[in-house]
């Protein structure tokens, strides 16, 4: 059996009816930037996530550093991330010129450890990013508290966990703005790269809106800013796909729940850990091997056995090549939990067009692994 890593030409078999009459309108609507899709979308967007504003921008990246430049971060400012986490969230803090401070990740969640923040704080912190992991929301009303009691922004980077919330509230709920990617590998995913930022703040919603289109809110009207928009052909691909994301999402639990009563008897791994009460909707379903020599091993056993299997992300941040790239950043305590991740973390196959008959399959062969381990 062949089982691969992603399932986007399932889903848009799933939906072509839905995609392709929205390709269709906005193709013969002959406006095909900054038109009447993108703006029926960011709306669809902001009422689902429970925002008063959404903007579309051209990808998850554009979304950090716009919103880091619409609230004045840059050079002499810190901003607090973790380490254990795609290169773009700090890669967006260097752009503004602002520097990274690392700390440590929870060892269950993954996510930033609340607990290890406020040692990082300095005056000259401006903002803390905590990044959703896998599908899994960040403690956000202890990121919450900090942020209150220190006078801080908080900017939620949702690259991975569109769609997934906390006890009682949603992502960009408790912060002064989310950024959400829609590159094709995410749950709400385009077909291409996208993004958008969703907020309460009309300043934000105002300053990124400039700042995406050349500095301008009206034609010929010019001010400095960049060019970072969502087309409208992606955004009638993302309002047909909003439509299902729950759905989607829902078949993502029940799939790693398939695979956790599956798995849960293994040796040589541990399994992905869901805050009670939160909605994880497992973007990923990631198993973290008790050696850290065992990932590439049992990777390699599960692609020659026809499993695309994959590692997110096997370098931590503050080991990439170049770091601190020239412009400063720091580290607060070790990192150990983000490092043992970073050296340990497996992707199994996860998507709600995967099959039971495929997931069981999977299953099958991490067992074999692990008897033999």
């Amino acid at each position: 059996m062949k089982v691969g890593f992603y399932g986007h030409v399932r889903q848009y078999h799933n939906l072509k009816k839905e995609i392709d009459a929205n390709i269709q309108a906005v193709l013969e609507s002959g406006e095909y930037v900054m038109g009447p899709m993108l703006k029926r979308f960011e709306g669809e967007l902001a009422k689902y996530a429970g925002t008063k504003h959404a903007i579309g921008v051209g990808n998850g990246t554009d979304a950090l550093w716009l919103t880091f430049m619409a609230l004045g971060i840059g050079p002499g400012d810190e901003c607090i991330t973790h380490t254990n986490t795609f290169f773009a969230t700090a890669e967006a803090v260097w752009i503004t010129g602002a520097t990274c401070v690392f700390v440590d990740c929870d060892p269950r969640t993954k996510c930033i450890d609340p607990s290890k923040i406020e040692a990082a704080i300095t005056p000259r912190t401006k903002a803390i990013i905590p990044v959703h992991l896998y599908g899994q929301c960040a403690d956000m009303p202890a990121i919450r508290k900090i942020a209150d009691k220190h006078h801080l922004l908080i900017v939620e980077d949702n690259a991975q966990a569109f769609g997934a919330s906390g006890k009682g509230f949603k992502i960009g709920q408790l912060s002064d703005a989310a950024c959400i990617s829609f590159i094709i590998q995410k749950n709400l995913g385009a077909f291409g790269d996208g993004g958008a930022i969703i907020t309460n703040r009309d300043d934000i919603d105002r300053q990124v809106r400039k700042l995406r289109n050349h500095g301008s809110e009206k034609r010929s009207c010019h001010s400095p800013g960049f060019n970072s928009r969502l087309d409208d052909l992606h955004a009638g691909i993302l309002s047909a796909k909003l439509k299902a994301i729950d759905a989607g999402n829902d078949v993502r639990r029940q799939l790693a729940a398939r695979y956790t009563a599956g798995l849960r008897n293994a040796r040589h791994f541990t399994l992905p850990y869901a805050i009670p009460g939160y909605r994880h909707i497992y973007h990923l379903y990631v198993i973290e091997t008790k050696k850290a020599g065992d990932r590439d091993i049992l990777i390699k056993f599960l692609q020659d056995n026809g499993i695309d299997a994959k590692c997110h992300y096997p370098i931590a941040i503050h080991q990439q090549a170049g770091y601190p790239w020239g412009k400063g950043a720091r580290i607060v305590g070790p990192m150990t939990n983000a490092e043992w991740n970073a050296a340990t973390c497996v992707s199994l196959p996860m998507y709600p067009e995967l099959t039971a008959e495929e997931a069981d399959y999977v299953v099958a062969k991490v067992l074999e692994w692990d008897a033999r381990a």
